[in-house]
């Protein structure tokens, strides 16, 4: 009875992990701040995602940080680095010099903020994006 031929193998393999390392996503931010999306009823999903920004708003994951901010429980994280308030404009700029020029006409800000997040926070983030002109925003939510 004849053998097996294995010659392809390595090519089916190889052409396997090829399709795996395309499709997967890796995240590329760090998380450093814990948040809890909050419920929603009507959502969209985000159609480019090579156009949108996020801004992360919630509570410091480290201790350290915690301990730091002992006083203000809420950080903003941008990219992955904290940041202040005043730093959005400038990382609002720098995110769309760094799109492509299809992508800096559908620039969409979302943000991911901790569902016990205060609204004063909220609209300190929204007046901020609104003098960097970021007008379209998007708030992240889990379906219901």
């Amino acid at each position: 009875m004849p053998g097996l031929n294995m010659a392809s193998m390595p090519d089916l393999i190889f052409t396997v992990l090829f399709f795996f390392m395309i499709v997967t996503h890796m995240r590329s931010v760090p998380l450093k701040v814990a948040y809890q999306v909050p419920a929603g009823t009507e959502l969209t999903k985000l159609t480019r995602k090579s156009a949108v920004t996020h801004i992360y708003i919630g509570k410091p994951v480290t201790a350290l940080l915690q301990k730091a901010n002992a006083g203000d429980t809420t950080c903003i994280q941008l990219n992955d680095k904290y940041a202040r308030m005043e730093e959005i404009g400038e990382f609002v700029s720098q995110e769309r010099r760094e799109m492509l020029p299809e992508d800096v006409q559908q620039m969409t800000v979302s943000i991911k903020a901790d569902r016990n997040t205060d609204m004063g926070t909220i609209t300190d983030v929204k007046q901020m994006l609104r003098r960097a002109r970021a007008y379209t925003v998007n708030y992240s939510a889990v379906n219901r």
